[in-house]
């Protein structure tokens, strides 16, 4: 596992003394290991080692054993947890997950991460999922009503990433002058969400496009879904004409423009249930050129970070349910889960990751199928 020992060289050990006394590699192999193969909690660490120890002797010394559910907890509460997400670049790199396509902005709250002992509130998330591979390529934590906030934390996240060849997709909430700014200087290009947050742009973007004329001479693109007993209708336009925000159209005070602003989409979901029917209309503004289908298609695959990862960690890996609250342990674990998350996205892409949990625990050979890649 040389590249595994490449990735988490320079994460610093948080141990002193009699406490290094197993290898702290060896102890972040067998609990990443073991979240693969289904384990949540640092006593499910401590048991599948037990259970697999054969399997572990395979590719690691253990010297002095098994290391007992303290030593996996006292481990992850002490963990810097900016050091530990840092990795996350280098795990990248060795898995091959490199690349451009769709990045999705998204926060996410650890529910039962608060400790009411520590009046702690709490832990949130903002991570960056890359659609197309289905990875996470980052993360960044923050406590709940503690001064920071999820736009405060995207922002950190962003600023510390190569974003060039990268569309960044977010909600309303980031649709902010200093996030598109950080965007750009990163190199990347922004598709955020346009709601009532900006209301004199939200405004005239809407009055813009309510116009017949206006839509019958914009590029559009739609395409239609039949499921689960309804049937979804999308219809996109794109205006890439953005004088007339400064222009006689314009509202007497001229609204606040995004940096490098090339255009502006529309989309409107018609959904028929039942014999009803539902109109809703989105907007979005970005600094790329967006035709009509290359935007529809971006704006969806940014739903693909409640499908693809929050929606996974919850039922797969219950996450929810989490119960480590002390010191680092909730950011790290988080952390951790996302890391085994990007292995099984990664292995064996014809099989589910629920299967892949449950059939890595079951059988060591399917559990080396996966593992394989990290060698």
């Amino acid at each position: 596992m040389s590249w595994y020992a490449k990735v988490f060289a320079a994460l610093p050990d948080p141990r002193t003394g009699n406490a290094k006394r197993h290898d702290l590699l060896e102890v972040l192999t067998i609990a990443l290991t073991a979240s693969i193969c289904g384990a949540e909690s640092c006593s499910d660490f401590a048991d599948f080692a037990v259970d697999r120890e054969a399997l572990f002797r395979d590719f690691l010394r253990l010297e002095n054993g098994i290391p007992s559910h303290d030593t996996f907890s006292r481990i992850f509460r002490l963990l810097d947890p900016a050091a530990f997400a840092a990795c996350f670049g280098r795990f990248l790199d060795e898995l091959g997950t490199a690349g451009a396509g769709v990045l999705a902005i998204d926060g996410k709250t650890l529910r039962r991460s608060f400790d009411d002992a520590a009046r702690a509130n709490p832990l949130a998330v903002v991570t960056a999922f890359a659609s197309a591979t289905r990875v996470v390529v980052g993360q960044q934590s923050f406590r709940v009503a503690e001064g920071d906030s999820e736009i405060v934390a995207a922002r950190a996240l962003l600023g510390c990433m190569d974003l060039t060849g990268w569309l960044v997709t977010a909600d309303a909430i980031h649709c902010q002058m200093d996030t598109a700014r950080i965007i750009r200087d990163q190199g990347g290009d922004y598709l955020l969400r346009l709601k009532a947050n900006h209301p004199a742009l939200h405004g005239m973007v809407v009055d813009y496009f309510a116009d017949p004329l206006t839509l019958a001479e914009l590029n559009t693109y739609e395409t239609t879904d039949a499921d689960h007993g309804r049937i979804e209708t999308r219809r996109a336009w794109v205006s890439h004409d953005l004088s007339w925000l400064r222009g006689p159209k314009s509202a007497c005070s001229e609204p606040a423009l995004l940096p490098d602003m090339a255009c502006l989409g529309m989309i409107e979901a018609a959904v028929e249930r039942n014999g009803k029917t539902t109109v809703t209309r989105h907007y979005h503004l970005a600094s790329r050129p967006l035709g009509a289908e290359e935007y529809l298609n971006a704006a969806r695959a940014h739903w693909s970070v409640e499908n693809g990862l929050h929606w996974v960690l919850d039922v797969t890996f219950d996450e929810d349910r989490a119960r480590n609250r002390k010191d680092h342990g909730p950011e790290n674990l988080a952390t951790l889960r996302k890391l085994a998350l990007n292995v099984l996205n990664r292995a064996r892409p014809d099989v589910s990751v629920r299967r892949k949990r449950k059939r890595s625990g079951w059988s060591d050979d399917f559990a080396r199928s996966i593992l394989g890649q990290m060698r």
